[in-house]
């Protein structure tokens, strides 16, 4: 009987080890970080989130570079289509969303310093799968980012300008920003901008848009071959002259693949991502426009 009470001691305390070694890597697995994407590299973001109504919601991803503490400036970034970005923050890092591959969202990290902070604006709650430009164009639509845009201000008061910038459908919401909203923002920086509004499936907000009103100052950045039915180069350059806006044109890039107007193409600025947004931070930080090709 000894034996077999020693034999049956001996195999318990056999198992025990082997489940506490079972759930101690359990653990270990579970506590593994979530890989950082790579447009998120060098950033740490959170979610900021408002309520419009009950039940409705505004939110945005504000990004700061790992040693920002006190930007001086913000960057309200408007995606493109469908507009609804839907982001996933895991740690400090917007880990996934709808919307990652745009442009602005892809490669903001070349755009957030020391002094500029960038804030992707996501479509209110109640929106579906795709933010209307209506909406985008409406004064509601501004005010709703207004709220977003005052409690990133409550967090980081050192803020002292704002700048709206979109990019495709986005420049719905990026030009009727200063026609909304004057005194919240320094500027509009329009990056490959809706120049066909009476095109097939097109904005017909933007339909003889005033980009002369005074004391706004919109400014143009758009691929000479972008090759997109909405936002031809020619017309962005017949804007920028009708309404004496400067217009920076960029040329070059690599690794265009997909359709037209998506974001892997020059209407996307594959390739010249980090050029196109070095640009758009000397403007923001100084803002002037000192330069009128990038190549």
């Amino acid at each position: 009987m000894k034996p077999f009470l020693a034999f049956y001691k001996n195999l318990t305390l056999i198992f025990s080890i082997c489940i506490t070694l079972s759930i101690a890597h359990l653990n270990t697995s579970f506590a593994q970080p979530t890989p950082v994407p790579d447009h998120a590299i060098g950033l740490k973001e959170q979610l900021i989130s408002v309520e419009l109504s009950p039940g409705i919601r505004q939110q945005g991803v504000l990004s700061l570079t790992t040693t920002g503490a006190a930007p001086t400036q913000l960057a309200v970034l408007f995606p493109g289509y469908p507009s609804v970005v839907r982001p996933v923050v895991e740690g400090q890092s917007m880990t996934s969303s709808k919307l990652s591959g745009n442009f602005l969202i892809r490669s903001r990290r070349h755009l957030a310093t020391d002094t500029i902070a960038t804030l992707v604006v996501d479509c209110h709650s109640d929106s579906g799968d795709y933010c209307s430009s209506t909406y985008q164009a409406s004064s509601k639509r501004h005010q709703d980012v207004l709220k977003l845009i005052q409690e990133v201000k409550k967090q980081y008061p050192s803020i002292q300008h704002v700048w709206a910038i979109g990019t495709s459908m986005g420049t719905v919401s990026s030009s009727f920003a200063l026609t909304h909203e004057p005194s919240i923002y320094a500027g509009a920086i329009h990056t490959a901008s809706i120049t066909e509004p009476n095109a097939r499936n097109s904005y017909r907000e933007l339909d003889n848009f005033d980009y002369a009103k005074p004391n706004t100052n919109h400014i143009f950045i758009h691929h000479q071959n972008d090759p997109c039915y909405l936002t031809t180069y020619s017309a962005a350059k017949s804007i920028s002259q009708k309404y004496k806006r400067p217009l920076i044109t960029v040329t070059g890039g690599s690794g265009f693949s997909g359709p037209a107007c998506n974001a892997f193409t020059e209407h996307g600025f594959r390739g010249k991502e980090k050029e196109v947004m070095t640009a758009i931070q000397k403007i923001i930080s100084t803002g002037k426009v000192d330069v009128s090709l990038i190549d």
